[in-house]
């Protein structure tokens, strides 16, 4: 029974390095270089698909904080700038 389970554990690792050479991380683009950032947003207005297409650095346990509270800023002021905006609008009706 013993080397039955080793043999089980042994094809299982070939298996799984075999797969892991062959596809890859299942990335669809190279890795990027460690202290690079795909993060972007553009100068002035943020629109929907900005926000959409944002991406951010994966680090060990998830993405990296900088990043994400960088553009959730960048979301939150370009929010407030635009209710700011529409309450003008509406108090000059």
């Amino acid at each position: 029974m013993l080397i039955y389970l080793l043999v089980a554990v042994v094809v299982a690792a070939v298996v799984f390095l075999t797969a892991s050479l062959v596809f890859g991380r299942g990335e669809e683009l190279a890795a990027l270089p460690p202290d690079a950032t795909p993060t972007w947003l553009p100068e002035g207005s943020i629109t929907g698909d900005d926000v959409r297409t944002i991406r951010f650095s994966q680090v060990l346990r998830g993405y990296r904080m900088s990043e994400v509270d960088w553009a959730l800023q960048r979301a939150a002021d370009e929010l407030d700038a635009l209710r700011a905006r529409v309450a003008e609008l509406e108090a000059q009706r």
